[in-house]
């Protein structure tokens, strides 16, 4: 910082004008922890923002900032390509008419100085660095955004009443805008406002008013019936949305939220807007009947109007619309509590919207019977009243299309012009075939293992008093019968306790002296199907020190011994808190080689480097993010940008084998990790055919022909049951952390289950189905112990929803893996030890999993939060840190981040660096020698009660809240995550959390502009992956179209997709298929 004071004492910026914003993360960007906390201090500081999230086109950014006539567009872009991204929104705001609003935009070091200079010379208003951070802090960066952006936006808009109408009359989307805004700030005459209204009085356009409770997902249903107008009537309506939310009374500011939730707008026939209430004090705009007359001037054929949440006694849309909608959720209380909702007087319609909740059935009747009751209508049966049971979250919801058939023939009623929809008509008026992820009888399931792991810990406890009581008991026999006094009560008190002692503890006891034995020799010496495998137990020094690969504890007291052994244990022994396997492999270090940049030729070339020399090759692959986000390369400079940028880029099955050209994958020293979410199943199958295909090359090499059809089963069966690996794959952190979901959740977690099913059906034993990940949930912002609680219980989510369909604990809890950051704060030295104990019990004494389904395997990466652009030679000390607790917690794998990683793909000699510092861990600092330092630490031992402790109170919160997917649909892993993350930048931005070479122990002679090499696809590169693309998807036209269909069959059959894609992969690109499974499974709605 330049003075940290300075930052303290920052006031928000007073804007003169109502500034508008549209703020988002740029195309194939994940998380947006900064821009959402950029959008907050916006909010405080008077704006009115519309956020649209992560993973935003140029077009939909530019379209919303045209269509919402904002002064500004604040965005985030950390996924390289930001120099197309920038460019390509200049040209397009430009082209459209917006070349008055200014871009502004920030990459946390990514963006380096001279791409900067090239991107502000190019018309971005500011680019804003690390740097910009330190010495403006946070609220200064946005006072100069909003002072930037502070113009009066209504002096572009046409002032002379004829040129209005003119404009309006011309169907010009931009003019409409300004127009709009005029209306809103009051900018225009009230003889010019009545005359819009009056020019639209004769205009046969209906007016849908959707109204209802805060949260009840009115836009979410709002998306979903504007998707069913343009599939139903095959995009022939034009349709204008207006939507309102609340300002903020205190800053004048205001989150337009609903355009975030929108799916289906992205058509030249809609048009959306959205409105803040500002001085109303109502849930709808002062200016909304000038603006729906404007909407109707300007030649829409039908508009409909969202308000903000209402209580039980707003109906202000009523009058202002022609059709009124009410949408509310089950959990309204006492049915009595219906009779004071005046919309149940006058909307035409009622949906209680999130039908899967407790109650919805109960809740459906109560409200059918009010609204019979208030409208008089006892000659009809309650079942007739307009009430409909909707799941707006669900895709293709049959309540939903239900409620949009009954609403169309009244609109057309009205004057809207429909053709003969192409919908099928549904008879039901409420959701149906309701197959819940978890089942309603098991969402307390987090309660459920807290409930377990304390269980245990109190016996635990009991267990050691009971054996110190029988220790005490036979000491005093001896001293007794030592000293010739009467002991004869002693045997029937000792008999006693040794009753209380249960056979498990017993059995602890009793082989504690062998397993003190057994350790304090030479060689450690097991028996394993007639196979004798010796372990060398101690190392010498070169001082000749003895250092022990596992230390045991000296007690004498049997309480500590058994409390040890059921709360610690040795390596390898259940609860595993020390580890679930007894030694680490000699000469096999758990480095992982990871590798990912421009196309798979190169990254190929990069994994032969990274591995060369080390006995196993643990190969873990980046992929550009056009890939993580399931899209084919493209032309379009958004697109092109970002082609082997950040990552590999792989579209196709040629891609596939490309990147994995020379490496044996079905050598039991390789294994190979697929860093990939979104579209993981696509992924998965194209790298399960790159090794079938591996073998069967093999085969015809060997044998000088092409194997028979039964022979290439055998083939198959043998390498599935052989490659080791994992894929990330888990849907679920990728919501709460705002990363790369693509398909609506409800069909990526089938999809979850339909890899585990095909892996238990193929006896796919040696690859993880999915790698349970904490880490993008600390990279959005979480800290230790909400990325500890939320992945674990993301963890046992799984287990319930693969339980729920009928799979066998044992069959599918060795195929689930974890994957941790390990970060700079005190948590994180216990965070394996603690995820361990609690899976163990779990899996014991909870779900009856067999001791393979009780060992949690993880994979840590050191934290890319911890990555800082300035001062970057520092980063290696904190990744030393952090690798080091990661190896003294006996992490399973481990991947070291670059330094540079910070602004770039990490260099050859960057990588070099990273994996150095596993190295010089391992064979040259000397306490690695042991293989269980944490244990017997007084502060451990703390911390990891600690830690469990708080991450159990986790679990019972999110139980509360109806387990994990109860509490994602409320927001509440990802509103905590982003309160942490804000509380650590304000934090680091005022200098109280000392980050040394960034806000504290600065470089005196300033930020030296430092000539890094930057990672960067190159043009021949992305034009040769969108050649290849082509060539490939050329070479299979003919039978691509077929497996489309049979993929889309088999979604809408319920049956199982992975099995498909298998295939699929053979014939069809990465982009094919992700287009063909948003048709049937739906896409991802993102939410704040």
């Amino acid at each position: 910082m330049t003075d940290l004071s300075i930052a303290k004492k920052l006031l928000p910026y007073k804007p003169k004008h109502k500034v508008r914003f549209v703020t988002a993360a740029s195309l194939f960007d994940g998380h947006d922890a900064s821009i959402n906390i950029m959008r907050r201090i916006l909010q405080s500081t008077g704006a009115e923002v519309i956020h649209l999230g992560h993973n935003r086109s140029v077009q939909e950014i530019v379209n919303a900032a045209l269509q919402e006539d904002v002064q500004g567009i604040a965005i985030t872009s950390y996924q390289g390509g930001h120099v197309e991204f920038f460019k390509y929104m200049i040209d397009l705001l430009k082209a459209g008419g917006g070349e008055d609003i200014k871009v502004f935009g920030g990459g946390g070091g990514v963006i380096v100085p001279s791409e900067i200079d090239e991107l502000h010379a190019y018309g971005v208003a500011r680019i804003y660095s690390p740097q910009d951070g330190q010495s403006l802090g946070l609220q200064g960066m946005i006072n100069e955004v909003a002072t930037k952006a502070d113009f009066d936006l209504s002096t572009l808009a046409p002032q002379d009443p004829e040129a209005v109408l003119a404009a309006l009359k011309a169907g010009d989307h931009r003019k409409l805008a300004q127009i709009i805004t005029a209306l809103e700030n009051g900018a225009y005459p009230e003889a010019l406002r009545k005359k819009i209204v009056h020019a639209a009085a004769g205009l046969k356009v209906p007016t849908l008013g959707i109204t209802g409770t805060g949260g009840a997902g009115k836009s979410s249903l709002t998306d979903e019936l504007v998707r069913r107008f343009r599939l139903d009537q095959g995009d022939t309506i034009k349709l204008a949305i207006i939507s309102i939310d609340p300002s903020r009374k205190r800053t004048g500011g205001a989150l337009l939220g609903d355009r975030i939730r929108m799916n289906a707008i992205e058509h030249p026939n809609i048009y959306m807007r959205s409105l803040a209430t500002r001085e109303t004090g109502s849930e709808v705009s002062a200016a909304l009947p000038e603006v729906i007359a404007a909407c109707k001037l300007a030649g829409f054929d039908f508009v409909i109007v969202e308000t903000s949440g209402i209580g039980q006694g707003n109906a202000a849309i009523v009058p202002l619309v022609d059709v009124s909608l009410y949408v509310m959720t089950p959990e309204f209380g006492a049915a009595s509590q219906l009779e004071k909702i005046d919309m149940l007087d006058f909307a035409d319609f009622v949906a209680i919207n999130k039908f899967d909740r407790k109650g919805a059935e109960d809740a459906l009747r109560d409200v059918r019977k009010q609204y019979q009751r208030n409208h008089e209508a006892f000659g009809q049966s309650p079942d007739e009243m307009p009430v409909f049971g909707t799941m707006a979250a669900r895709f293709n919801d049959d309540g939903v299309t239900a409620l949009y058939q009954a609403i169309a023939p009244k609109l057309h009623a009205l004057g809207l012009k429909l053709k003969k929809g192409k919908l099928p008509l549904v008879t039901v008026k409420q959701s149906s075939n309701q197959r819940a992820i978890v089942p309603a009888q098991r969402v307390r399931y987090l309660a459920e293992i807290a409930e377990a792991v304390r269980s245990y810990h109190a016996h635990t406890a009991e267990q050691a008093e009971v054996a110190r009581q029988r220790q005490s008991l036979r000491t005093a026999k001896e001293l007794f019968v030592g000293c010739g006094k009467p002991a004869g009560d002693f045997d029937d008190m000792i008999d006693w306790k040794e009753g209380q002692l249960d056979a498990r503890a017993r059995k602890l006891l009793d082989m504690w002296p062998k397993t003190v034995e057994l350790y304090a020799q030479d060689e450690y010496v097991v028996k394993i199907r007639d196979k004798e495998i010796r372990t060398r137990l101690t190392n010498t020094s070169l001082s000749g020190s003895r250092i022990r690969k596992v230390s045991l504890p000296t007690y004498k007291d049997d309480g500590e011994v058994l409390r040890f052994l059921m709360k610690e244990n040795v390596p390898g022994s259940f609860p595993f808190t020390a580890g679930v396997f007894a030694f680490k492999r000699e000469n096999e270090d758990p480095t992982r080689m990871f590798a990912g940049e421009g196309d798979a030729f190169r990254t190929n070339r990069r994994f032969k480097k990274v591995s060369e020399g080390m006995p196993a090759k643990r190969l873990s692959t980046a992929f550009d993010s056009v890939t993580l986000y399931g899209c084919d390369p493209d032309a379009r400079p958004d697109i092109y940008g970002k082609v082997g940028n950040s990552g590999v880029s792989i579209a196709t099955l040629d891609d596939m084998k490309v990147l994995f050209d020379g490496f044996e994958l079905c050598a039991p020293t390789t294994s190979v990790s697929l860093t990939i979410n979104g579209p993981a199943p696509i992924i998965l199958s194209m790298f399960f055919n790159t090794a079938m295909d591996q073998q069967v090359d093999k085969f015809r090499t060997d044998n000088g022909r092409d194997p028979t059809e039964d022979e290439i089963q055998k083939i198959r069966t043998w390498v599935l049951a052989n490659v080791r690996g994992t894929v990330q794959a888990d849907i679920l952190k990728e919501d709460q952390g705002q990363n790369t979901c693509i398909f609506s959740t409800e069909f990526a977690l089938k999809m979850m289950g339909d890899i585990q099913e095909f892996f238990v059906h193929n006896h796919i034993g040696n690859f993880y189905s999915v790698s349970i990940s904490g880490y993008h949930i600390a990279e959005a912002g979480a800290n230790p112990i909400s990325q500890l609680a939320f992945t674990l219980a993301n963890g046992f989510t799984y287990v319930e929803a693969y339980l729920a369909r009928g799979m066998h604990i044992d069959d599918f809890a060795p195929n689930l893996s974890f994957f941790f950051s390990n970060g700079m704060d005190p948590e994180y030295s216990v965070i394996g030890r603690v995820a361990r104990r609690i899976w163990a019990v779990a899996m014991k004494n909870k779900y009856g999993g067999s001791e393979r389904s009780q060992k949690l395997k993880y994979h840590i990466q050191t934290s890319g939060r911890s990555l800082h652009a300035q001062e970057m030679a520092f980063n290696d000390i904190r990744t030393t840190l952090q690798a080091l607790i990661a190896i003294y917690d006996n992490c399973n794998s481990l991947h070291t981040n670059a330094y540079d990683e910070a602004i770039t793909t990490p260099t050859e000699e960057s990588v070099r660096r990273a994996m150095a510092i596993q190295l010089i861990i391992n064979r040259e600092w000397g306490l690695a020698m042991n293989e269980n330092p944490n244990q017997g630490s007084f502060i451990i031992d703390e911390l990891t009660d600690l830690v469990e402790e708080a991450v159990l109170k986790e679990f019972e919160a999110i139980a509360s809240r109806g387990g994990v997917l109860g509490a994602m649909e409320t927001g509440y892993q990802r509103g905590k995550i982003q309160e942490e993350s804000l509380y650590y930048e304000h934090k680091k931005h005022d200098g109280s959390f000392p980050i040394v070479g960034v806000n504290t122990f600065r470089n005196p002679k300033g930020d030296a502009q430092i000539e890094i090499e930057l990672a960067r696809s190159t043009e021949e590169e992305k034009q040769s992956q969108i050649n290849r693309l082509r060539d490939f998807q050329s070479r299979n036209a003919g039978a691509s179209g077929a497996m489309i269909e049979r993929l889309k069959q088999t979604v809408i059959d319920n049956g199982n997709v992975f099995a498909v894609l298998v295939e699929a992969v053979r014939v069809c690109s990465l982009g094919q298929i992700t287009g063909a499974l948003y048709e049937v499974g739906g896409q991802y709605r993102r939410s704040m």
